[in-house]
């Protein structure tokens, strides 16, 4: 499976709003785009696909910004991916229908089908919360300690 650039910026810049959520402070695109190092312009993007989609609220003006619609904990993967990974979740279409039916249903119910569901049920089950968690985890395991 491949994610393009829009679904992982999206992702990333999700997990980072999820970071500061608590403070309950509506981020800058230009702050995000600042810190993870993502084009200002394509992160405008992506967050207007974030916003059409209810994950994110903005405020316009010089104190605006966009802000979780939801605690992080109540926001999926799955959710993030599916408001800008606009074909990544369409059905697979048909492909030989008209000459082995027989042939495209064994492919649908035993390949396709099950494919989507383990995709779907896998980006569902992973949060924002887990995801920062696991951010702040690495995040540790990267910083030194140094005695004296």
């Amino acid at each position: 499976m491949r994610i393009s650039a829009k679904g992982r910026y999206a992702l990333a810049a999700m997990i980072s709003m999820s970071e500061s959520y608590p403070n309950g402070e509506y981020i800058t695109v230009i702050s995000i785009s600042e810190k993870l190092g993502i084009s200002k312009i394509y992160l405008e993007q992506v967050f207007s696909l974030l916003k059409r989609g209810g994950l994110v609220n903005s405020i316009k003006g010089a104190q605006g910004g966009y802000q979780l619609s939801r605690m992080p904990r109540q926001i999926t993967v799955f959710q993030v991916l599916s408001a800008v990974e606009l074909s990544l979740f369409e059905p697979t279409e048909n492909t030989v229908q008209e000459k082995s039916p027989e042939i495209e249903k064994a492919m649908r119910l035993s390949a396709f089908d099950r494919l989507d569901k383990a995709v779907t049920d896998t980006l569902s089950s992973v949060t924002l919360a887990d995801l920062a968690a696991e951010t702040e985890r690495h995040r540790s395991d990267t910083s030194f300690m140094f005695y004296i």
